[in-house]
């Protein structure tokens, strides 16, 4: 169970934690034949990719709400809507998040929540 004093922000690490995670996804999205796919759908600079993710996750964690101040509501389904998302991509992203997560120092009922909770948003997110 996870720690219900601690948000999943705090459980991450904070800013630093939360950043960290991020910044190994890209980094096997960005070098890894697994996932040549999803990287194939993203700009060839990952800097604002990173950025928008990092802010997202940084309020649906429990941190500041940095992406909604910036951009306004999340709204995942409309903002990856024009991106060919099927199950090749959908799994590729997964594979990332999933190995940038074993690779945390966290404890693992969070890695098993956040792993869930990924593999339920992409699947949300498919749309083909």
């Amino acid at each position: 169970m996870i720690d219900s004093e601690h948000s999943l922000y705090e459980l991450l690490g904070g800013e630093t934690g939360v950043r960290k995670l991020i910044d190994r996804f890209y980094d096997l999205m960005d070098a890894s034949p697994e996932a040549a796919q999803i990287r194939s759908i993203h700009p060839k600079s990952l800097k604002q990719s990173r950025e928008k993710l990092f802010m997202f996750l940084s309020g649906w964690s429990g941190g500041p709400q940095l992406y909604i101040e910036s951009r306004g509501h999340p709204a995942l389904r409309m903002r990856h809507a024009p991106f060919s998302i099927g199950e090749t991509e959908s799994s590729q992203w997964a594979w990332c998040i999933h190995k940038a997560l074993d690779e945390m120092e966290i404890d693992a009922a969070v890695r098993d929540y956040l792993k869930s909770h990924f593999a339920d948003a992409t699947k949300f997110l498919k749309n083909r």
